[in-house]
């Protein structure tokens, strides 16, 4: 015989009370609990606008106060008499526009060198995968537990003797382009995108015809550039920040980026100058970034591919 329940006694179950989380749903309609969830929230976003924010604002103030004022009042919040001519007394007497344009040059061959490297290095290892590939993606993975302070020597000695062709690349920006296309991490996280693309979609292309540069260009491509938006980024952050290597392989200081540069008139400039230009070599690269954020986070989400 089966037991009915009191239909009073049945309680249906809300959507928002089933799911599963560190607060329930009647936790936090309680007054004392929402205020506290706000008031750690708040907490939580001013600590990171401090945390990010509070070093710009400190180069711009620096940037625009007077050199005798920083150094009498260095935890000013605001300077008393702001100097917005250091700037442009910045870019003309320090040179800064000249190294930021040797910068964007650097900057912008090891973008295009990255790309090509990485998209038809993870095309062959995720897409063609010729029987060799398995121990090259292995022998890849093993150059990311190499520390670069380990091959700079030998990475230099092989840019100032190129092996076969006897030449040089020193003082030149092939020595900091042909060294930055050879990054393992851009291959890897390009590789693991292209093996998330459908395969039907290669057989089906093969089927019609194309062969392995055309499923390359019309396919592969065109579907990675969310990906391909990442490694540029990414690229251009490193390269941008880079200061070792660029100060080793380009000894001509009329040709070195503003991150090589910043260290060297730091013993001569005056401070308030100094800081200027620090301001205009950082604004690029955060510019960039804000300017491109949503396709950083839609890129490096993964792939999902619609199969029908």
């Amino acid at each position: 015989m089966a037991v009915q329940i009191p239909l009073r006694t049945r309680r249906r179950i809300r959507p928002e009370e089933s799911g599963r989380g560190l607060i329930s749903s009647a936790d936090r309609r309680r007054t004392s609990v929402r205020l506290s969830l706000r008031s750690v929230q708040t907490l939580s976003l001013l600590l990171l606008l401090a945390f990010g924010a509070a070093p710009l604002y400190w180069t711009f103030k620096g940037a625009v106060s007077p050199t005798q004022e920083l150094l009498r009042d260095p935890l000013a919040l605001w300077p008393g008499h702001p100097q917005w001519d250091n700037l442009s007394r910045a870019w003309d007497e320090l040179q800064v526009g000249q190294y930021l344009w040797n910068t964007v040059v650097l900057v912008t061959g090891s973008v295009v060198a990255h790309l090509v490297v990485a998209t038809t290095g993870g095309y062959v290892l995720s897409v063609l995968r010729p029987k060799w590939a398995a121990p090259v993606r292995w022998m890849v993975l093993a150059t990311l537990f190499i520390p670069g302070s380990i091959s700079l020597v030998a990475l230099y000695l092989t840019v100032l003797d190129l092996p076969g062709l006897g030449i040089s690349l020193a003082n030149s920006p092939w020595g900091v382009w042909l060294p930055h296309a050879a990054s393992a991490f851009t291959v890897l996280i390009v590789m693991k995108f292209f093996d998330g693309i459908p395969r039907e979609l290669f057989e089906a292309a093969k089927v019609d015809g194309a062969g392995p540069f055309v499923i390359f260009r019309r396919i592969v491509l065109p579907m990675s550039r969310p990906i391909l938006a990442v490694v540029t980024l990414l690229t251009v952050m490193n390269s941008w920040k880079d200061f070792l290597w660029p100060l080793i392989v380009i000894p001509d200081t009329e040709k070195q980026p503003i991150s090589a540069a910043l260290p060297r008139l730091a013993e001569t400039a005056e401070q308030s100058l100094l800081i200027a230009g620090m301001l205009l070599a950082i604004l690029p690269p955060v510019v960039l970034f804000l300017i491109f954020q949503r396709q950083i986070v839609r890129g490096g989400g993964g792939f999902t591919g619609l199969k029908g």
